[in-house]
């Protein structure tokens, strides 16, 4: 790690703290410049938002995961009701990534347009016969995304989780394979592609779902 994680936050006083996770090559500026946290204001929610600047080489080296987890979520333990993580595109695979190495870690997920990960991976599990029968390997554990995909298998049943991608996105298809693993109600799938116009609609609808206090 360079140092310090350095998030852009975005407090209203809230009770739940609801940290993004970006894309690849995106900065939480992004997230302002989009609109997500004037949406916030103009619900009222009482929600905070801590959006994170996370490099690329720190994610390939393993690093983000356990300073997100030290250095952020622990401690907004002790000031916040309900600690969220969630994030767009590679952003909601390492919120799953998180999900499955820290159990219990936070309340809920709002993945955007997650990533599902390298061909090699979904192919690997295809070939296996599908996720409900694949097993999964001790050499594969040793890959996050193999282990995302075994988290899904049987995620937490109690936890909230939204799931929302564009209908046109290269991705697509394992979007929908992993919105498939949680009820309908909390996944959505609307016109668009791999872009900002169809993310803003989708945190729209997860902040209409109701979570959040006003």
């Amino acid at each position: 790690m360079t140092g310090p994680l350095h998030c852009l936050r975005h407090e209203r006083g809230g009770d739940t703290l609801l940290v993004l996770l970006p894309g690849a090559y995106m900065t939480p500026q992004h997230f302002a410049d989009n609109g997500f946290f004037t949406a916030v204001d103009g619900r009222g929610l009482a929600l905070d938002l801590a959006a994170v600047n996370l490099e690329l080489d720190e994610i390939s080296t393993g690093d983000a995961l356990p300073a997100i987890q030290r250095e952020i979520i622990e401690p907004a333990r002790a000031h916040y009701r309900q600690v969220w993580l969630g994030g767009i595109s590679l952003g909601g695979l390492l919120s799953l990534c998180h999900a499955a190495d820290y159990p219990g870690a936070v309340d809920g997920l709002c993945l955007i347009a997650p990533y599902p990960g390298s061909r090699l991976t979904t192919n690997a599990i295809a070939r296996a016969g599908g996720l409900d029968v694949w097993q999964a390997g001790s050499e594969q554990l040793a890959d996050p995304e193999f282990r995302v995909w075994q988290w899904l298998q049987a995620p937490p049943a109690g936890l909230p989780v939204f799931v929302g991608y564009g209908t046109e996105d290269r991705f697509a298809a394992g979007m929908a394979q992993i919105a498939s693993r949680f009820p309908p109600a909390a996944t959505r799938a609307r016109p668009g592609e791999h872009d900002w116009p169809v993310w803003r609609q989708l945190w729209a609808d997860f902040l209409d779902l109701g979570h959040f206090s006003h």
